[in-house]
């Protein structure tokens, strides 16, 4: 019964421990000047990807991989983010401008 008590006690505080940190890490995304940059281009791409669709400048496929390849940039962005404490590096701001840039390209041609 004492062990269970320990356990439990260990168990809660490591899921309030988590939670705190998941919540600072949402907070300083918007925040930090990098990721905010990043995430303002992705942002507006999927609605360039979105408009073009709508007006019948791309296909519903091509709007659908682009979509897929968006996911994926979104994805390393939050990878490098993690393995990096929390944040991206001026090295991997500038990786994934690259990649959004021949993105951008792609739509509507």
């Amino acid at each position: 019964m004492f062990h269970s008590k320990i356990i439990l006690a260990l168990a809660t505080a490591a899921s309030l421990a988590t939670m705190g940190t998941t919540a600072n890490a949402a907070t300083w995304m918007h925040n930090h000047p990098r990721q905010a940059e990043v995430l303002r281009r992705d942002r507006h791409q999927l609605a360039r990807i979105n408009a073009e669709r709508r007006e019948g400048e791309i296909t519903g496929r091509q709007a659908r991989a682009l979509r897929a390849s968006d996911r994926a940039f979104v994805a390393q962005d939050r990878a490098d983010a993690r393995a990096n404490g929390g944040y991206i590096t001026k090295s991997q701001q500038h990786h994934l401008n690259a990649e959004e840039s021949a993105q951008s390209r792609a739509i509507g041609r």
